[in-house]
């Protein structure tokens, strides 16, 4: 198998480029017929590889690409789960090669969608294609590589409802997360939950003169303002009320076994360019992102922002704010309790609305279950150390639906590393970890055929 592999490894890594190149931008209108046509491109490598009933299943959004494999009915089936759309570019100015036109240097490919979730998605279809040709598939496969996850996966759990016979299975597979290094193999046991909103703050019917209106009419960008940093108190906790009723509490000993993973705070601010980091008082770096909910806004605007001066006191002023959440807060609760307390204080002024977006729930996978088991001895096998259990701060809100849906577990086989720069300019994934991920799924439905046998 691991000839196969290597002989094949730069064609694989030259068909991960092509769809690179392809602007699968699901939350910008414009590239519509990118995201279709790199669907098109996930159902022809899908059926080269080996699958068979490829299909696009059409939805009220983007299609999900389906195929499947069933080789012994009597054997178990691994549903892999995967998206082909990716984040908005912007800004392009920031990246040092456009964004659309992969590059490798330093052994890493430079585009979006390279790591989150392309080139994790594809290790997955290069890893079945290897063992169709080396005649090693030891579980029954199927594929369900959606379009719109970059964007809440609007239409995944009508998709879902409507095909849970075809989506049977025994577990679903997922690598949209990372791991902790390259040395130091991960699987991410925990996901953060997510509710998505945007607000609207609207003062006077029009733009007005600054100097003839200032300090008379209320500025609806300092408003926003005041609102927005009112939301965290002094120890960067969140004073929404009710915001924490039922967040879940680690013990100390919970609490001292994350501590046992590996993380080095001066590299960390390194990386970043930062002095010091900030959160929650009482909590260190790793329980901030992974174990506690956050409120961070996302995108703010209002007022003239083009060259030069234009003085005026904007009419209204925007702002996108997302909440990660943790086990035991609903989506659904967070959303409404912000809405409640955000129109609560603001002043007569001005007119607030505040519009959601998109959720998904936060969860828990077990680490005790035949599916971790085989997904750590792969780990094991292939980079010679045993993977770390780590909760991300993350969100993936499908993985919630599967288990309420479909009652399945998923394992979070995730290759990427933090430094990827997902969601951010100059996005990049290694080409180590490209080639590191085809090579350990493969263990995984060997590991994870052999074990169920036993349990």
């Amino acid at each position: 198998m691991n000839d196969y592999i290597s002989e094949n490894k730069d064609r694989f890594v030259n068909e991960l480029l092509e769809m690179l190149r392809i602007p699968s931008v699901s939350a910008d209108a414009k590239f519509k017929a990118d995201v279709l046509r790199t669907a098109e491109f996930v159902q022809q490598k899908l059926t080269e590889a080996g699958a068979n009933n490829v299909e696009l299943v059409e939805t009220a959004g983007n299609p999900v690409v389906y195929g499947e494999k069933i080789i012994d009915k009597n054997l178990p089936t691994v549903l892999v789960y995967g998206h082909y759309d990716v984040q908005p570019a912007d800004p392009y100015e920031l990246w040092n090669s456009p964004p659309f036109e992969p590059v490798i240097k330093d052994g890493n490919i430079y585009a979006r969608g390279a790591c989150d979730d392309k080139g994790q998605m594809y290790m997955h279809i290069k890893a079945f294609e290897t063992m169709m040709r080396t005649n090693t598939l030891a579980c029954n496969v199927k594929f369900m590589i959606e379009g719109e996850e970059e964007v809440g996966s609007v239409n995944l759990g009508t998709f879902i409802k409507e095909n849970k016979e075809k989506l049977q299975g025994d577990v679903i597979l997922i690598s949209d997360t990372g791991m902790l290094a390259n040395d130091t193999p991960s699987i991410t046991t925990g996901l953060r939950g997510l509710s998505y909103v945007e607000v609207e703050v609207t003062g006077p019917n029009r733009d007005l003169h600054s100097g003839l209106y200032g300090g008379a009419v209320a500025n609806p960008i300092n408003i926003l303002c005041k609102m927005i940093a009112s939301l965290h108190d002094e120890n960067n906790r969140i004073t929404i009320p009710g915001f924490y009723d039922n967040v879940e509490e680690l013990s100390q000993e919970e609490r001292a076994e994350m501590a046992r993973a590996p993380f080095d705070l001066d590299k960390y601010k390194k990386a970043l360019d930062l002095t010091d980091v900030h959160g929650e008082a009482g909590y260190v770096t790793m329980e901030r992102n992974a174990i506690r909910p956050t409120l961070d806004v996302n995108g703010i605007w209002g007022g003239y922002t083009g060259e030069g001066a234009k003085t005026v006191i904007p009419a209204q002023a925007f702002a996108k704010i997302s909440m990660r959440l943790v086990p035991h807060q609903s989506s659904e609760e967070i959303t409404e309790k912000f809405k409640k307390h955000f129109e609560s204080i603001a002043p007569a002024s001005v007119k607030v609305v505040v519009r959601p977006h998109h959720g998904g729930e936060p969860v828990v996978t077990p680490t005790d279950s035949v599916a971790y088991q085989a997904a750590a001895k792969a780990y094991e096998d292939t980079f010679g150390v045993k993977p770390v259990p780590v909760r991300s701060g993350g969100s993936i809100p499908i993985v919630a639906m599967f288990k309420s849906e479909l009652g399945l577990d998923s394992v979070l086989m995730g290759f990427g590393l933090d430094s990827d720069a997902i969601h951010s300019p100059n996005e990049h994934f290694g080409i180590f970890n490209f080639m590191k991920g085809i090579e350990t799924i493969p263990l995984f439905y060997k590991h994870y055929a052999e074990m169920s046998r036993k349990s």
